[in-house]
């Protein structure tokens, strides 16, 4: 008999940026669902600190951005089953405080801006497994057909463009769904095409973001129509994904604005 997983995935919670509004939609969603996996896509926190732009910072050291990420991350761990496994994904805010640039953070300091090495919020950091902010399947996290990533391209086709790219990436297998963040546009599930006629066996969503009641400066160089706050609540088929067939999934987006 097949096992099945269920899973919540959000994305951009921007810590300390993070929309309160929402998180607490979501801790309603969550509560009773009796979830397997829960998974955060990234850009955990907005990491200001280590932004190249001097004019971006809104004055938030990263240990106070890490703190209220614990603190967030804690709210959302308690709401869940105590056996759901929690996986956190780094987008390309979290892999700013660790990428080799001395304009962000000097060399010598970057194992202390680990959050799981910190002094009062690695306790909950490591509770959750860490997938590191790389493109391609070392990015990525698979549960049976669904494929988790935080994205790379902001591009209006780049849901489709990259979910082609990361299926290929993990095997190829038909029937696969990918799940993204990174853009804050919120996508339902939908099938990948190659032409407008011709259907590709792969299907892409995003999940939207979690932040910015009162967005920052630097977001105001953005277009901001189609971004929203929204979660994805889903269920899939455990086992080997080269012998699932378009059944092995489904996905339901929930907008939390």
């Amino acid at each position: 008999m097949a096992r099945w997983a269920k899973w919540c995935a959000i994305s951009c919670t921007h810590v300390p940026h993070q929309s309160e509004r929402a998180i607490d939609r979501l801790l309603e969603e969550i509560k009773g669902r009796k979830l397997t996996h829960f998974v955060h896509l990234g850009d955990v926190i907005d990491a200001d600190a280590a932004s190249v732009h001097s004019d971006d910072s809104e004055g938030y050291t990263l240990y106070e951005e890490y703190c209220v990420a614990a603190d967030m991350l804690r709210r959302i761990r308690g709401a869940l089953p105590r056996d759901c496994e929690l996986v956190l994904l780094d987008g390309n805010h979290d892999d700013n405080v660790q990428r080799p640039d001395p304009r962000r953070v000097p060399k010598g300091l970057r194992d202390l801006c680990n959050p799981r090495k910190m002094d009062g919020v690695a306790n909950e950091f490591k509770l959750w497994k860490h997938v590191p902010y790389r493109h391609g399947i070392r990015g990525c996290y698979q549960l049976g057909a669904v494929i988790f990533a935080h994205g790379y391209s902001a591009s209006a086709n780049s849901d489709e463009l990259e979910s082609i790219q990361l299926a290929m990436a993990c095997g190829g297998h038909a029937h696969r769904l990918i799940v993204r963040g990174h853009t804050h546009r919120p996508v339902p599930p939908t099938q990948c095409k190659r032409t407008g006629r011709v259907k590709l066996p792969w299907w892409y969503a995003n999940v939207g973001y979690m932040a910015f009641e009162s967005r920052p400066s630097y977001t105001n160089r953005f277009d901001v129509q189609q971004w929203g706050r929204a979660c994805l609540m889903g269920e899939c088929q455990l086992g080997r994904t080269g012998r699932m067939g378009k059944n092995s999934w489904k996905a339901d987006l929930i907008h939390l604005d």
